[in-house]
């Protein structure tokens, strides 16, 4: 059961909710009944309800509004996450399960543009957590270091394409930092949201960011997750990018296996990037498609893809440039996820064509 200092915040934090004018789907679904049946949980790593909603507590304005302070809240507080989940992914109901890993027939991924017309760049990115340890909420500074120091073993050992530098963020010199970030590669401490979920502590111990020699590999170290780990390079070329990923990621897990579980595949910190955890993305230009910007969302919508600005959510588009990823992460395969992208992305530049 949580201490009498913990139930007294949750309390507060739930009456503050039901005061607010949020529409994010905490407040839809943390029902007075809900509430009270998981108010007093606990996960064995000392996780309560209270790490689950302050984020979206002190941020009304959240869409989601919850996070998961480690593996075990997936269970511990089903009744919650279970809906929320179901509701942000169009359908994970209770009974399914998240099929097993597979990255599906490698060679059967292309060059989406060969003729370099459309796409300007191709990024693969997926989330992993080492088993073990909790979420950033829960984390220690020590095991902060620790998961850092394994990595980095696994980053000392790395040949071929995917042999690159680690850059701790701690003790980082001002040339290394405005390197990175010229190269659009340094991450900065986390938003509000973040913040509010106690995500950012100690920062910025533990953190760092790995790249390859040709800077078409990254690793990010601590950020949001455990780890993100990203593969990318200008052109269309999926296959050689989806390619790479794969092969670091397998190459990463010896660090230790990842969190996953039967139910919801590969767990994160957050709900909203579960499952395969893959985004499969091109930024590219369509200005026939985008002159009537809701007839290229619908039409990408039909091929269960995602139109964002340039730079991701909530951001315009810049010279007609569009980012444009898989929307399905949960119920099928990483394979499926990356085809069901590499086949709407062909669809849409036909379509560009023939307009």
């Amino acid at each position: 059961m949580v201490d009498a200092a913990t139930a007294e915040k949750l309390d507060a934090a739930f009456k503050k909710l039901q005061g607010t004018e949020s529409k994010s789907l905490l407040k839809k679904y943390l029902t007075p009944e809900i509430f009270d049946k998981l108010k007093g949980l606990k996960t064995a790593l000392g996780a309560t309800l209270l790490d689950v909603i302050q984020s979206g507590v002190e941020n009304p304005d959240s869409g989601v509004g919850i996070y998961a302070p480690d593996a075990e809240s997936y269970t511990t507080f089903a009744d919650l996450f279970d809906p929320i989940i179901d509701d942000y992914h169009k359908g994970f109901k209770k009974t399914d399960l998240q099929p097993k890993c597979d990255f599906g027939d490698l060679n059967s991924f292309v060059n989406v543009d060969p003729d370099n017309a459309f796409v300007v760049s191709t990024r693969v990115r997926c989330g992993r957590s080492i088993q073990g340890y909790p979420f950033n909420p829960c984390l220690n500074e020590d095991q902060y270091k620790e998961m850092e120091g394994k990595v980095k073993g696994i980053f000392e050992k790395l040949g071929g394409e995917l042999k690159g530098t680690y850059y701790p963020l701690t003790g980082m010199t001002k040339e290394v930092q405005q390197k990175l970030i010229d190269d659009h590669f340094l991450f900065k401490e986390g938003d509000r949201f973040l913040q509010a979920a106690n995500a950012c502590r100690y920062w910025p111990s533990g953190r760092g960011i790995y790249h390859n020699d040709a800077k078409s590999f990254l690793v990010w170290v601590n950020e949001e997750d455990h780890l993100r780990i990203i593969s990318m390079q200008q052109g269309g070329d999926l296959g050689g990018v989806y390619k790479r990923m794969v092969a670091g990621a397998n190459e990463i897990e010896k660090a230790g296996s990842f969190s996953r579980n039967d139910r919801f595949g590969f767990l994160t910190f957050c709900p909203t990037n579960l499952g395969t955890t893959i985004r499969a993305s091109v930024h590219i230009k369509l200005p026939k498609l985008a002159a009537d910007k809701a007839k290229l969302d619908a039409t990408a919508a039909k091929y269960n893809l995602q139109v964002r600005g340039t730079s991701g959510e909530h951001t315009e588009s810049i010279g007609g440039v569009y980012d444009i990823s898989n929307k399905r992460r949960l119920g099928l395969t990483e394979g499926e996820a990356v085809k069901e992208m590499q086949d709407g992305i062909l669809e849409l530049i036909k379509i560009e064509k023939s307009l």
